[in-house]
């Protein structure tokens, strides 16, 4: 339970991460900057805790594409980004394809 807390908040951490480096417009503003730092840095030793025991293609396809779908969902929904089908088909096939490396098996 410890393996799958960790990897929640290090997804968490990832989101926030991205959105703080769309905030810190190419790193020249303080705050976000230093927030991106922080969150990634957070993320990774998190992602890395998981990864002692989950197998690492299903613990990286959590964190890549369930981060990816958040942070979409951030875009649209905090800075305005538009919404497309093609898009929802795109975020629907990645969740597919981190639902059906679960099902394969994923920890040891």
């Amino acid at each position: 339970m410890a393996t799958w807390l960790s990897l929640i908040i290090a997804i968490i951490f990832e989101v926030a991460g991205t959105t703080s480096l769309k905030i810190s417009q190419g790193f020249t503003k303080g705050l976000p900057s230093l927030l991106t730092i922080l969150c990634y840095s957070a993320s990774f030793y998190l992602l890395a805790i998981s990864l002692k025991k989950m197998d690492i293609g299903l613990s990286y396809a959590l964190w890549a594409g369930v981060g990816t779908a958040l942070v979409a969902c951030v875009g649209v929904i905090y800075f305005g980004e538009p919404v497309s089908l093609l898009k929802i088909l795109s975020l629907i096939l990645i969740i597919a394809g981190v639902i059906g490396l679960n099902l394969a098996g994923g920890t040891h």
